[in-house]
């Protein structure tokens, strides 16, 4: 039996860090593996083929899927049981997020089984089993996260740590895959569109991986194969969303919450329609850009570079509105006095991580293409706006990440300003009294001195009832001090109120605004828009195979800080 996690014994602390460690050197080892068998794939290494790697992915699946019917089961006997719950972990909106991403990934699914069928003369049967597979993980995996993710897990700590582990490493190792073969797909239509551009000097040599023989039904397998790869980003999306969720009950298990009452902040479209119009302007003119570029870039040389320029100078606006936004945020919180919750809280901690670590894939292209800008002896015209929006990129997820890790740490109010009780403190007589009626009985004037039954306090007290020849004087004076003291309260009361608001107000439009921007910058790369491959001059600088390695990493990790940053710019919004 394991003893209680927090116990002071010796005994009961190190046998569940051990475990910690080595469920986490086992996920490691897991991931390094699969890696390894991606990346032969991708290399064509000899006697390694994409059969290799599926049979790899279904097998930990199939553990991953035995391992959650388990735990599933365990919970349905043992539901009468109170569970610790994670309040911040597994919010509503991340789970509604989350099944969306996996429908559409159920769709993919779909649109793979069918590829299948037609081609299922010269493919490999596991190119059939893994979809189906897939569908089955996704469907009871959603349903897991919905019902557990809050979970505190205190019985079984040890072999939970390698199931839930086993889980986070197997969708890691599924979005390593999808990003490979959406990578590949668009890297094969960039070598296509440096021809237009006069970069004949790279080597253009096609990798493709379709399959060798013909297809049953021409007009399905066009539809199948074209539309798997707009499907990508968002299979892209759910795995590292699913990732992080087990992350955060990993870190939770044995864990010790302090009970305390969970405030809800639900969303809410009052108040923020500035920032939702401004930020639907930025969404749609971004959808028009980016259906434009599509078109236009591998056209003609001519029409390739005004695309580019296009995207930039578009880009560069949008970036400069997102930097001015932040910045205006970040100076309201310098004259607010909050101070921050330090409390532990992996969820907190795990978002503050991964916005600056997926930053740094973007930080790594901007550095790149400035030094390529930098150093290029030949500058095409439109490679020129490359620099403001490369240095706006960094500037902008600087004060962004600034932003948001700031607002998360924020401890939030216990109550509403309009509910708050005012306290007056007067000194009569050298005795310090307490007037306490509500904040809106005082504004709309129905406190209990106003209606002259004001309450007889000991001694000093100001609303003393006097029966003597003065009486009628003192009352009088009584109340009109009385009532300059409340016009004065209200007043400032008022004030501060009304300025508290209107910074809060302000602070939900920019967060509102940051939100859809964040989406909209999403689109570009998620939907094959990128100017880091297609204007070619960090290729001449660095070669095409360099640079085009260093997009590859760090593409997918730009393509998820915009999500991320999503994500958490709603949580802000709900918060504020």
């Amino acid at each position: 039996m394991e003893k209680a996690t927090g116990s002071p014994s010796v005994g009961g602390s190190y046998p569940q860090k051990n475990a910690e460690i080595l469920s986490s050197q086992y996920g490691i080892n897991l991931f390094l593996a699969g890696l390894l068998l991606t990346f032969a794939w991708a290399v064509h290494a000899v006697g390694i083929s994409k059969s290799h790697l599926l049979s790899y992915l279904i097998t930990l699946m199939l553990i991953q899927l035995l391992w959650m019917l388990w735990y599933l089961c365990r919970s349905c006997t043992q539901r009468r049981l109170i569970r610790d719950k994670d309040t911040h972990a597994g919010a509503r909106w991340l789970k509604c997020g989350i099944t969306l991403f996996a429908v559409i990934t159920l769709i993919l699914d779909s649109f793979k089984i069918g590829y299948y069928i037609d081609f299922s003369n010269c493919l490999s049967p596991t190119e059939g089993i893994f979809p189906i597979t897939h569908a089955v993980h996704t469907i009871l995996q959603v349903y897991f996260l919905w019902c557990h993710a809050k979970d505190i897990i205190q019985s079984f700590k040890t072999l939970e740590r390698f199931g839930v582990i086993h889980s986070v490493f197997t969708n890691l190792l599924l979005w390593t895959n999808g990003v490979l073969t959406e990578s590949k797909h668009q890297l094969n239509e960039h070598k296509e569109r440096l021809i237009t551009l006069g970069f004949g000097n790279i080597t253009i040599v096609l990798d493709d991986h379709a399959p060798q023989c013909n297809c049953t039904t021409t007009t399905l397998c066009s539809i199948f194969s074209q539309g798997i790869y707009y499907l990508y980003p968002f299979n892209i999306e759910y795995h590292i969303l699913a990732s992080t969720m087990l992350y955060v009950l990993w870190k939770n298990i044995g864990r010790k919450v302090e009970h305390h009452q969970q405030h809800k902040t639900p969303f809410k479209f009052h108040g923020i329609t500035v920032g939702m119009i401004f930020g639907l302007i930025v969404l749609t003119s971004t959808i028009a850009i980016v259906v434009v570029y599509l078109i236009q870039i591998g056209g003609s040389k001519i029409k390739s570079e005004l695309a580019l320029t296009m995207f930039y100078l578009h880009a560069i606006f949008v970036l400069a509105l997102m930097c001015t936004a932040g910045i205006v945020a970040l100076l309201i919180y310098r004259l607010e006095d909050r101070s921050l919750d330090n409390s532990k809280n992996p969820a907190r901690k795990l978002d503050a991580e991964l916005l600056v670590g997926t930053a740094a894939g973007s930080w790594l292209l901007s550095w790149g293409s400035i030094l390529a800008i930098i150093c290029a002896q030949a500058h095409p015209k439109y490679t020129w706006y490359n620099l403001p929006y490369s240095v706006l990129v960094i500037i902008e997820k600087y004060i962004q990440n600034l932003f948001i890790i700031e607002s998360i740490h924020r401890e939030q109010e216990k109550a509403n300003d309009d509910i708050k009780t005012l306290r007056i403190v007067t000194i009569s007589r050298g005795s310090t009294l307490s007037l306490t009626p509500s904040y809106k009985e005082i504004y709309n004037g129905r406190a209990a001195c106003d209606s002259g039954e004001a309450p007889c306090l000991l001694k000093g007290s100001i609303c003393r009832r006097e029966n003597g020849g003065g009486a009628a004087a003192k009352e009088e004076k009584s109340q009109e001090n009385s009532s300059v003291m409340h016009s004065t309260s209200d007043f400032s009361i008022y004030s501060s109120n009304s300025g508290t608001n209107n910074k809060r107000r302000i602070l939900k439009n920019i967060a509102a605004f940051l939100f859809l921007c964040n989406l909209s910058l999403w689109i570009p790369p998620a939907f094959g828009c990128r100017p880091e491959y297609d204007n070619g001059l960090e290729e001449i600088v660095f070669g095409f195979e360099p640079w085009i390695i260093v997009v590859n990493l760090a593409m997918p990790f730009s393509i998820f800080y915009r999500m991320h940053s999503a994500a958490s710019l709603f949580e802000v919004n709900c918060k504020t």
